[in-house]
């Protein structure tokens, strides 16, 4: 990818954290948030230029990043972000759709109605960012629509466990949400949950959001066959 295409915004030097947790934090969110995409190589010298540092910093944050599973070293050829396996994918959503569903059958009993004008106003956002086409905005207002939904169920243990798997969903949505078409899918679907919220239908706010995450796992799917490439077997990719 050509430094014309890119897109990681130099680091803050004031920032009370050491330097190569600044980094590190950096090309963390880079990758949670598709800038990074699955199976790019780390350039050092690349990266350094873009955050404004020095290779240290960055060398030391890869090796971190290696450690968290979010980046895999091949001998002789050099840091690549690590991919997204099949295995990781099924695990994830299994646990997230019965959340989401559990989530959004609690919202549904015990939304306010200040509350749901917001989620309302969440979802007129999500329209308007819909039809310019912008997907990284609309991952970011998918993101706020999810949560703001979260906090409606009133069940923090509930809240804390989406939130221990916020930073699969988030890598999961920005591949998922790239994909054409996806984000006008993902704001029906979202219309639908909104209108089973409103209407106080627990069984229907449930079904809603199963079918929500149901859809979004398929379209990630379809984009990892998309850019598989050719001659691999997607069975290849399960850990």
């Amino acid at each position: 990818m050509t430094k014309q295409e890119r897109r990681l915004v130099p680091v803050r030097l004031d920032s009370y954290k050491p330097l190569r947790e600044v980094v590190f934090d950096s090309l963390r969110e880079a990758i949670i948030n598709g800038t990074l995409r699955p199976g790019e190589r780390l350039m050092e010298i690349q990266l350094a230029e873009e955050l404004g540092v020095s290779r240290t910093p960055i060398r030391e944050a890869i090796r971190k990043l290696e450690l968290e599973g979010f980046v895999v070293m091949v001998p002789r050829k050099g840091a690549y972000v690590a991919g997204i396996s099949l295995k990781d994918i099924a695990d994830v959503f299994e646990v997230r759709a019965s959340l989401e569903a559990l989530a959004s059958g609690l919202a549904a009993e015990r939304i306010t109605d200040e509350e749901l004008e917001e989620l309302e106003r969440i979802l007129v956002r999500l329209a308007e960012i819909s039809e310019g086409g912008n997907v990284p905005e609309f991952v970011d207002s998918d993101t706020s629509f999810h949560d703001y939904l979260y906090q409606c169920s009133r069940n923090q243990r509930l809240i804390q466990m989406l939130s221990n798997l916020r930073d699969e969903i988030q890598r999961f949505r920005s591949v998922s949400l790239a994909f054409p078409g996806r984000p006008r899918e993902a704001l029906e679907e979202h219309r639908k949950i909104v209108e089973a919220v409103a209407g106080r239908n627990i069984t229907k706010a449930q079904h809603a959001a199963w079918e929500h995450i149901e859809k979004a796992e398929n379209s990630l799917l379809e984009t990892i066959r998309k850019n598989q490439p050719e001659g691999v077997d997607s069975n290849d990719q399960q850990g």
